[in-house]
């Protein structure tokens, strides 16, 4: 009689375990669905990495990459619940939508380092042609943007500051799509723009504009782009969060390896580029968007480290042109207990 006691109660062990075991199993492999917003840049090459390889898999989540053509519009889109996480510059849009409570930034992406390539002054062959030569001549200039408030903004009066003059000095022209920019920087119907050096090079190579100067001689250490989310996700989705970061890390640590500081040799930089151009340059044939896209190579933050220095001196910057409010803090525009910060 004891002996049939033991055998049940083993039993019933057993099938508990087994139920655990099951259940482990199920969680494991449920995937949490996310939207990530992305540009379709060189400098977004981390995220496209990290879907491409699998990584974000790894991690049990389902990603979809949602394309867009400016910063702006992904805040937004961030604050509205339509993506989960983005990359993109810092903008006047996000600063205003992380007062209201509805995004917060968690990492850093790209960002101008010396001695690594970074993001070019352009002018249109017209203004070349008529004498601007140099970052100093372009005061009195027409300079494109995006919107009111973007990097380009940020960049054209950065550049005016240290040249001795005034960023409204020159007249900023918004016109909301990158690819419009270089329609109006080609057609001559603004005299200048500052981009990412494939877009730049692509251009001066192809003799529809002229570089001029590069943006890290007039911003020492400029955060580019950073990796944000909603406050939702921030302060209550940790551990999804935690899982984004850690497998968009290994997205930027495989360009970084291979793109940038080239420690795996041709081979690895020819798949990369061909794994890159799956979403950059798509409408040329690889030979043609090759060097380009090797071009703009430049240096993702290490497991989404953030320059803060460099997010205070924007978002004082953005203050002062009273592009939001003189109260905004950075304490609502970034959650620093995500990544490391300096």
């Amino acid at each position: 009689m004891n002996s049939i006691k033991k055998i049940n109660k083993l039993g019933k062990i057993s099938v508990a375990a087994v139920a655990a075991l099951i259940g482990l199993v199920a969680e494991a492999s449920a995937q949490d669905n996310i939207n990530i917003g992305v540009l379709r840049f060189t400098s977004h090459s981390a995220a496209f990495i990290a879907y491409e390889k699998g990584y974000f898999k790894e991690a049990g989540l389902s990603a979809k990459l949602i394309p867009f053509q400016a910063a702006a519009p992904m805040a937004v889109a961030i604050a509205s619940g339509d993506i989960d996480y983005g990359v993109t510059a810092i903008s006047g849009a996000l600063v205003n939508l992380a007062e209201k409570g509805a995004v917060r930034i968690i990492g850093g992406a790209l960002t101008e380092e010396k001695g690594v390539d970074g993001q070019k002054i352009l002018v249109s062959n017209k203004a070349y042609a008529s004498g601007v030569r140099k970052a100093s001549h372009l005061k009195g200039r027409s300079f494109g943007l995006t919107q009111t408030g973007s990097s380009f903004h940020y960049m054209a009066s950065q550049i005016a500051k240290k040249e001795g003059f005034s960023g409204k000095e020159m007249s900023l022209k918004p016109l909301q799509k990158v690819g419009v920019i270089i329609g109006a920087l080609k057609s001559g119907q603004i005299d200048a723009w500052s981009i990412v050096p494939h877009i730049a090079k692509a251009l001066h190579k192809s003799g529809g504009a002229k570089i001029i100067g590069d943006v890290a001689d007039y911003i020492d250490g400029y955060q580019i782009t950073t990796i944000f989310t909603s406050k939702n996700n921030a302060d209550n989705k940790r551990a999804l969060t935690k899982r984004f970061l850690s497998s968009y890390s290994k997205g930027i640590k495989e360009f970084n390896d291979v793109m940038v500081d080239k420690k795996k040799g041709a081979k690895a930089i020819e798949a990369t580029t061909r794994l890159i151009h799956k979403y950059v340059y798509t409408s040329r044939p690889y030979k043609k968007a090759a060097g380009s896209i090797q071009a703009g190579s430049m240096r993702l933050q290490p497991d989404g480290r953030l320059n803060l220095t460099s997010v205070k001196h924007q978002l004082d910057w953005f203050k002062a042109e009273k592009l939001v409010p003189g109260s905004a803090s950075i304490k609502n525009l970034v959650d620093t207990s995500y990544v490391k910060t300096y």
